[in-house]
Order: structure tokens, then sequence, then C-alpha cells
């Protein structure tokens, strides 16, 4: 007669791999694939669902750029010789990767919903002047101008949120979201 525990372990971990496939589908991949954007004719869910992405990717993007660029920027730890100055500049350069990478996501949101496409379409070849900076800030190239370059994208980005009535609020990533 089987012993009990070599089935239980069996049940346990099909179990746990039903579990890890469920939880992988339902997590539905990244932001950009084109079955999670409504087409502006869509539903009012699905524009509604654009709406909060936008907002939601946007807010990252925005407080990633000031708590990890703009902040430490202004006041010196760019500078040479300054107290975690290595430090600064890689946190910079993946909050600037990340931001990146959330407005791309914000701006494919946005496509969702008529009048937040409209707002949002003149500021894509702002955004995509960004690609680069964040690896110049990681190396300590950047220049008051480059930082200044965020920082304008961001504002004109809530900007064009709120003129579609999709009020864009800083919410700062953490750390391991910024490397992730």
């Amino acid at each position: 007669m089987p012993s009990p525990v070599p089935i239980r372990r069996g049940v346990v971990a099909v179990f746990l791999s039903c579990a890890l496939l469920l939880t992988t589908a339902a997590c539905g991949g990244d932001d950009e694939s084109a079955s999670g954007v409504a087409s502006p004719s869509g539903t009012v869910e699905q524009q509604r669902l654009a709406k909060t992405r936008f907002v939601a990717n946007a807010g990252l993007a925005a407080g990633a750029t000031y708590q990890w660029i703009v902040k430490p920027y202004r006041e010196g730890k760019f500078k040479k010789g300054a107290d975690g100055q290595k430090f600064a500049l890689v946190k910079a350069g993946l909050a600037g990767a990340f931001a990146y990478n959330r407005l791309k996501a914000a701006v494919n949101n946005a496509k969702g919903d008529e009048l937040l496409s409209k707002a949002v379409a003149p500021l894509t070849a702002g955004i995509d002047k960004l690609k680069d900076l964040g690896t110049k800030l990681r190396k300590g190239e950047a220049s008051e101008a480059d930082v200044g370059a965020f920082e304008d994208v961001i504002n004109d980005v809530k900007d064009a949120g709120k003129s579609a009535g999709a009020v864009v609020t800083d919410k700062v990533p953490s750390t391991s979201q910024l490397g992730g």
C-alpha cells in the first residue's frame, strides 16, 4: 500500500501549479497589450479603465521623476564629491528609465479614451526624447536642461490629463519598483 505522504505531496504540487497558472493568467500582462486598451468607440467601462490606467501610470512617472531625479538634483546630490552621489545617480538612472516606461504606457492607455487621446497625442514626441536620459543620469552626464526636460514633460502630461478629466497626482514608486 502506498504511503499517503507522497500522494499528499503530489496533490499539493498540482494545486500550487494550478494556483500559479491562474494568478499569472489573471495578471494579464503589460499595459501596452492591445487587448487591454479600448478603442475610442469602446464601452464606457473600457474608457473609464483607460483613464484609470493613464492616471496610475502617469502618477508613477511623476512621482519617480520628482522623488529620484528633480529633488536630488536640486539638493546637489548629483555633484561630484556629494555624499551618496553614486547611489543617487544610479537611482536617478533607474527612475528615468522607469518614468519613460510608465509615460509610454500612459500614452498607450490614453488611446482608450477619445478626449484623453487627443490631449496626450501632441506629447509623444517630448516623451520619446526622454528615452536616453535615464542612461545620462546614471552616468552622471545629465545637465540642468535634462532634468528640466523630464520635469516639463511630466507637467505637460499632468496638464493634458487634467484637461481631459483625468487628474494625475504624484505617486512615488518604491526602490524595488524602479528596478523591477
